[in-house]
This record gives structure tokens, sequence and C-alpha cells, in this order.
């Protein structure tokens, strides 16, 4: 396991991330607690989480099980400072937290009280904002998505205001530090103004979207985030499963992600089989496992801080882990890039 620099930060963090997003749904707390303990061993020392957690499904009744589960493991285990924690606040949407309100000074305090309730601990690592107030072109978004009825100046105090409430809580010893997540080149761009011209907290890490059939962050993001030092954190590196090519030619497996939500918010295409196929044919040709290989070519991107993986079965778990011993040659990933080319944004 390797380990890079979060942003300006002092957080050093593994090149593989323990995601929490099936806890209380798809996972058991038993199965949780094994992940995390599986995940140390091998190195494993990240672990993110949200107040808006679990999914498959989102719901009201199991809100925070994510955040509840994961306490109770630092509890009883006596290592919360073996580890570093992120959690994020869900900012607008759900109902069945505090109204569906977006992130403000008043709801960031809220959020933050709670958060370390249900995690049983004095101080969070890294604490994310999960989507900008004034929308996001994630999560197939980006088709429809119309910036036009954006108020800049609202934007700007906004940002200002929120990077205040910040600076308090990281003075309070309850935040280490910042980061964003669902943004954009721009949006990015406003928080990292705003703080240096302040003087107030930085945003360190941008958690968006990356995988091998998602590669939106190539470009403009890719720029800031190299000459600016944020991180991204990838979520959804495997494409939800999809590169494991258990969904081809329509299949759903019980108790898949994919039997819960239907199309995978999106992903599901007429030309994602084609887009699977075709980095499987490059997994086989070196003999490599499809999501091994996937979760090593993150690894490859300079801009990467850390991948972050969830897993539903132990099995699913140790691949993922056994993926950091394998190292992708040139020839490899310039078959990568082919593929690429031939099958861009498949969803």
């Amino acid at each position: 396991m390797k380990y890079n620099k979060l942003g300006q930060t002092d957080l050093v963090v593994s090149e593989l991330c323990l995601g929490t997003m099936t806890w209380g749904t798809q996972n058991t707390a038993y199965d949780a607690f094994y992940q995390i303990e599986k995940s140390m061993d091998a190195g494993i020392n990240f672990i993110d989480t949200a107040e808006l957690y679990p999914v498959n499904p989102i719901s009201g009744a199991t809100q925070g099980e994510s955040e509840r589960i994961l306490g109770n493991w630092l509890n009883k285990s006596n290592s919360r400072d073996k580890l570093i924690i992120a959690t994020k606040i869900a900012g607008n949407g759900p109902k069945h937290i505090r109204n569906g309100e977006g992130i403000n000074k008043k709801s960031l305090f809220t959020a933050i009280e709670a958060s370390l309730k249900s995690l049983k601990t004095d101080y969070i690592d890294l604490y994310q904002l999960h989507w900008p107030n004034r929308g996001s072109y994630h999560f197939r978004q980006n088709w429809r998505f119309d910036p036009t009825n954006q108020d800049k100046s609202k934007v700007l105090d906004h940002i200002n205001e929120v990077l205040e409430a910040c600076e308090v809580l990281k003075k309070a010893g309850k935040v280490r530090a910042f980061g964003l997540s669902n943004e954009s080149a721009w949006g990015t761009a406003q928080w990292l103004r705003i703080s240096e011209d302040k003087n107030l907290p930085r945003m360190d890490s941008i958690q968006n979207e990356y995988s091998l059939m998602c590669r939106m962050f190539d470009t403009d993001l890719a720029e800031l985030c190299h000459n600016d030092n944020v991180g991204l954190l990838s979520f959804s590196p495997l494409a939800t499963g999809i590169l494991s090519g258990k969904y081809l030619d329509g299949a759903v497996p019980e108790g898949s992600r994919g039997s819960i939500v239907n199309g995978l918010s999106g992903r599901m295409t007429s030309r994602v089989d084609a887009a699977t196929r075709a980095y499987i044919e490059v997994a086989k040709k070196y003999d490599l496992d499809t999501c091994q290989m996937a979760l090593a070519w993150c690894r490859t991107r300079p801009f990467m801080a850390s991948a972050i993986f969830g897993a539903r079965t132990n099995e699913q778990l140790s691949n993922a882990l056994d993926s950091v011993n394998i190292v992708l040659t040139e020839e490899c990933l310039r078959d990568i890039e082919k593929a690429h080319k031939q099958n861009p944004m498949p969803f």
C-alpha cells in the first residue's frame, strides 16, 4: 500500500479508501467491522462516509446508519488515532435531512455535531461538502447542465459564509481539513481563491466520480488540481461494478446494486456493454482481473489522492485490496487509452 499527502494538509492517506455507503442496507454492522479490520491489515488508513449514507436505497429510516456503525467500531476498537475519517454534509437533497436545506453556516454547525455524535469522536479528519448549493453536472446531469441561472454574487457570498464557518470549526478542533464533492473546475477555483484572499481554510480535496468509464475529470479539473494541489478522491472507480462484467447483456445479479437502483443512476445505456467488453479484453490480454486493472489504473493518474471503493461481499473486498499489487505496463496503459478513445463517455 502506498500513501499520498492530501492537498496542502498534513494528512497522508492510503491510495485506496474504504467506502461505507452500503453499511446499514446491503451490509450489516458485522460485515462492516470485518471490512474495516481486513482493510487496516492491508494498510488502508482512510475511511469515507457521509451523513446521507447508507444508500441503495436512500431512506429516512436508515439515514446516518453508516456513520453510526463506524462510530461503534471506533468506540470498541480504541483505534481512532490509526484512521483518517472523512464524512460529508448532505446539502440540498433528501427532505429527511434538515428538510433538504442547503449548506450554510447554521446547517454546517448542526450537521457536524450530529456526525461527531454518530461517529463517537471529538474530531473529523476531512469534512466534505457533498453537493454544491448552486447545483451540479454530476450523476448524468451533464447532459442538461445549464449554469445560466446561477447568481455569481450569491454563490461567492455563500462560499465566503461557509469558509468562515469552517474556520470556526477548525479553530475549535472539530475538523482538521475540508474538501469538496461533485464540484466543477470553476466552483473549485472560487473556493480556493476566496480561502486564499481571506486567509480562510482551503478545500484540499475533491470527491468526484472517476473511472475508466467516467473521465470528465481529465481536462479542466485535472489541470486545476495539479496546479493548485487539490487531491482527487475518486468514487465509483469500478463504475458501480459495471467493469466487472456482471451486468453484461442485461444481467442483474440478485443482491447487486443494480437490483436495487434501476439503471444504476443512468449508467446503464446502450453503449455500456461495448465499453465493458473492451476493458475486459484488455484485462484478458494481460492476464489481469478487470476490476483490479481498473483500480490499478486509477493509481496511475497524477491527480489521484485515493480511490474510494466499496464492497458488498468479502470476495469483492479481497479483490480490491489485492489490486495494490498490480503494476500496469506501458503497453497495457496504451491499450486502455485505445479502448477509451473507442468508447468515450459510455454513460
